[in-house]
């Protein structure tokens, strides 16, 4: 068998959802060892900050978004999707840009631009072409906000990688991905409840045309008046919570695999309300607290459970959470409440949890690393090819 003809190559999400893993449990901890002055950063034209917030944004969350969308897409629009060949070049220009950001004090500035624009140029470049040419035949009319938000990944990432943007490249970096977010979340619960709770959830096509669009004019906060960036956000998180009442929460809270998709709405919730009285009455959070609900909320609990499901439904296995996956889920709580609620409380101890915050994404990730890439490098269980 030639090497690009194994398993790991049939589909998107197998190499993908691998770097994932090895980039969730990697990256984190690495941080920590910055932040406590444990080891130094590599030198570079950004900070520190800069690079922790790319990484985990552009690597960990682009390797996680890539795997998801080049799986997706190919299935809303019918077609066989991109494997072989293609996912290899893919995986080694996303490997190509890690080593870029850590040797980026080395590279001429040239080069480094290269190394840190090729895989998202590339794999946005592979998704509007999946999603444009095929148009006609896509299942969900609402893809055009992909067809908006992907290009724009682009921006962000080079908003956040220079020096006097930072904040705007992050604010519309987030934005980008609770717009993504939005989006799953909505298609991915409706389906899981009709299936696993015999439930029908509120979908009102304005409502949630309106949810997305006012995410969508958050995207570009950083170049709204401040008030008027709060208002809107408080506007969608107001309209977020009124439709998660009649999602049924009582029910999906009663299974941890559902009810922690429910948890990171939430935290898309919660980071828009903390925003709006950030505005308000700047409250001196113990660190970036409305950034993180965000990404500790909505990405660390929901995506450990996507990737889960998706491995598991996409290889042919049966879609069950055992007692090792809900184990997975619990500690990736306990590290939410570790780096976001506990600091709060104990101001003089913030290295101490940001490690131990780190540590918890640390073994959760080696956990589903050593449970679920062995799945990806192997042909489906039930004799399909991808």
């Amino acid at each position: 068998m030639q090497f690009s003809t194994q398993p790991l190559w049939l589909v998107g999400f197998r190499p993908f959802f691998a770097l994932a893993c090895l980039s969730g449990l990697a990256l984190p901890v690495l941080w920590a060892l910055f932040f406590s002055g444990t080891l130094t950063p590599p030198p570079a034209p950004f900070s520190p900050t800069q690079w922790h917030a790319h990484e985990m944004f552009f690597g960990f969350g682009w390797a996680v978004m890539g795997g998801f969308l080049l799986t997706s897409t190919k299935n809303w629009v019918k077609i066989r999707g991109y494997h072989g060949v293609a996912l290899i070049l893919l995986v080694g220009a996303w490997l190509l840009e890690r080593a870029g950001m850590w040797f980026a004090g080395a590279l001429p500035p040239l080069v480094f631009r290269l190394s840190s624009n090729l895989f998202l140029a590339s794999i946005v470049a592979m998704l509007l072409w999946s999603l444009i040419r095929h148009r006609q035949s896509d299942s969900f009319r609402d893809n055009y906000f992909f067809l908006i938000i992907l290009p724009l990944f682009l921006v962000a990432k080079n908003l956040l990688l220079s020096d006097g943007h930072f904040q705007a490249g992050a604010s519309m970096t987030m934005g980008l991905f609770r717009v993504a977010f939005l989006v799953m979340l909505e298609r991915t619960l409706t389906q899981f409840m009709k299936n696993a709770m015999q439930a029908t959830i509120l979908r009102n096509a304005l409502l949630d045309t309106g949810i997305k669009l006012l995410a969508l004019l958050l995207v570009v906060a950083s170049l709204l008046p401040v008030a008027v960036a709060a208002w809107i956000g408080l506007l969608l998180g107001l309209l977020l919570v009124g439709r998660f009442v009649y999602w049924k929460p009582q029910l999906a809270l009663r299974r941890l695999d559902i009810g922690i998709m429910y948890l990171g709405y939430l935290a898309i919730v919660a980071q828009l309300l903390l925003q709006f009285i950030d505005y308000l009455v700047q409250p001196g959070w113990i660190g970036s607290v409305p950034l993180h609900v965000f990404t500790f909320g909505a990405m660390g609990l929901i995506i450990p459970a996507m990737l889960i499901r998706i491995v598991n439904g996409h290889t042919g296995r049966k879609v069950v959470f055992d007692r090792l996956d809900k184990t997975v889920l619990w500690i990736m709580i306990a590290g939410f409440v570790i780096r976001i609620v506990v600091p709060q409380i104990d101001p003089a101890g913030y290295l101490h949890w940001i490690s131990l915050a780190a540590a918890s994404w640390f073994v959760s990730f080696s956990i589903l690393a050593w449970r679920y890439i062995p799945y990806l490098l192997q042909a489906r269980v039930d004799g399909r090819e991808h």
